[in-house]
């Protein structure tokens, strides 16, 4: 199968994740309270710091210059963000495979499997934090030559970790067999997901581009009803596109894994994600 060919099956994947979230709606709601939940969670958790420090700008500006105290921040924030992400995310595949499956989908089946997985859940983000922070730490010390590297390694783990979730969500392993397992799987069936990606991308952009024009049009007259219009719309676009990726990758895992009588076109998985 040529570029081509793929980059049309992915397009095609697009559509189909799309009639997935129009059959769920509630499907959406599970990005919006991830958003939601991580601007509470590290909201409170800044302005806890800041009140321990006595909300003195100074003290404030002397503990940010201290590397333990740096990092340290930095890890719990990773920590945090990777919990509330891949709890949410979860729980939005779970849903997603419940109707694959033609159960009944409703949000707190999805939010109660989550956190029957907690403990995994919490594994995995002190594993992916710890990542995360060793990459910054390089990112902060190595000048241009540790950006560069950082970032050729934050998109292989992008890529290796494709499928960490649903191999969270039903297989009993580790954190690094997680991430061994996603690696092997995308090497075996590779496939159309830079076509997906690229067509979920290219919709968002579009998506974005007409919020844009009646969000101007209106601030132009009332700029509260303008930002107003703009925030909610990006909100909206985000928690969809979010929404999408998950159901993209739920219907491939559980295509590959299970054999799962989902609701696609079978002929078109079966040359999705193709060995190399």
């Amino acid at each position: 199968m040529n570029v081509f060919d793929r980059m049309a099956n992915g397009w095609e994947i697009s559509k189909l994740s799309f009639k997935v979230l129009k059959a769920n709606k509630s499907l959406i709601i599970f990005p919006l309270l991830s958003g939601a939940s991580l601007i509470v969670i590290l909201g409170m958790f800044f302005v806890g710091i800041a009140s321990a420090l006595g909300w003195d700008f100074d003290n404030i500006d002397i503990a940010a210059n201290n590397v333990f105290y740096k990092y340290g921040l930095v890890f719990i924030c990773y920590l945090l963000n990777y919990s509330v992400v891949v709890f949410f995310n979860m729980a939005l595949m779970h849903c997603a495979k419940l109707y694959f499956e033609g159960k009944e989908v409703t949000v707190s089946k999805g939010l109660q499997f989550s956190m029957s997985r907690l403990g995994t859940i919490l594994s995995w983000s002190l594993f992916a934090a710890t990542v995360g922070l060793v990459l910054k730490i390089i990112q902060d010390n190595v000048g241009w030559i540790g950006k560069i590297v950082t970032g050729l390694i934050g998109v292989v783990w992008s890529i290796a970790t494709f499928f960490t979730v649903p191999i969270l969500a039903y297989e009993n392993v580790t954190p690094w067999q997680a991430l061994k397992r996603s690696s092997e799987m995308m090497k075996a069936k590779w496939g159309e997901s830079l076509g997906a990606t690229f067509s979920f991308g290219l919709l968002q952009f579009v998506a974005f581009l007409l919020l844009v024009i009646p969000a101007f049009l209106i601030g132009y007259f009332n700029v509260f009803a303008g930002l107003a219009l703009g925030i909610i719309g990006m909100a909206a676009i985000a928690a969809t596109f979010s929404a999408l990726n998950s159901i993209f990758i739920s219907a491939v895992y559980n295509k590959i894994t299970n054999d799962t009588d989902i609701h696609l076109n079978d002929g078109m998985f079966e040359t999705l994600f193709e060995p190399k």
